[in-house]
C-alpha cells in the first residue's frame, strides 16, 4: 500500500541532493496537487510543519495528510540523505502522539512515512517492532532512472 520509491521528478531538483529538507518540503507544497497524485487516492492536505507540544518541548511534523479511504492521519517526515535509526524513533514518537491525543475513537491508527533519499531495509526491519504496521520508510527519486538502470533493476529483481 505504501509506494517505494516515490517519483518526485516534477520538483525539478537535481538527482544528488544539493538542497535542504526545507527546500524539498517547499517544493512539495508548491507542487501539492501533483504530490497528492503521487501519494495515491483519498489524500487530503492538513498542514505543513504542524506543531505539537508536551513536557514543554515543541515538535514539528513536516507534512500531515488525512486519508479519507483509510480513515486515518498520515504523517510524512522528509530526509534528504540516508535514513537513520534515530529518524525512525522520531517518527514513532510522532505516530504515538497522534494516536493518543489527536485521532478520534472511530478513526484508524496513524500511519507514519519517512520519505528519504536512501535507506537500509535491514536497519528499518531491526529498528521497528516485528508487528509494525504503522511506520514505513520509502525512498524518493527526483530523476527517473535511465533505460540502462531500469534494465539492471529488473535483472536484479529477477535473480
Amino acid at each position: 500500500m505504501i509506494k517505494d520509491p516515490y517519483i518526485l521528478e516534477f520538483l525539478g531538483l537535481d538527482e544528488y541532493p544539493q538542497y535542504s529538507e526545507n527546500e524539498l518540503e517547499t517544493r512539495l507544497i508548491d507542487n501539492l496537487q501533483t504530490f497528492l497524485l503521487e501519494l495515491g487516492k483519498g489524500f487530503t492536505f492538513v498542514g505543513r510543519q504542524v506543531r505539537f507540544t508536551f513536557d514543554e518541548q515543541h515538535f514539528r511534523v513536516d507534512l500531515v495528510f488525512y486519508n479519507r479511504l483509510l480513515r486515518c492521519f498520515v504523517l510524512i517526515d522528509l530526509k534528504n540523505g540516508l535514513l537513520k535509526h534515530q529518524d525512525l524513533g522520531q517518527m514513532l514518537m510522532y505516530v504515538n502522539y497522534y494516536d493518543r491525543f489527536v485521532k478520534l475513537e472511530d478513526e484508524n491508527s496513524i500511519i507514519g512515512i519517512l520519505l528519504c533519499r536512501d535507506k537500509s531495509d535491514a536497519m528499518v526491519e531491526i529498528t521497528l517492532p516485528k508487528n509494525n504496521d504503522q511506520i514505513f520508510a520509502s525512498r524518493y527519486q527526483t530523476v527517473l532512472p535511465t533505460k540502462e538502470e531500469l534494465i539492471e533493476l529488473i535483472i536484479d529483481k529477477n535473480n
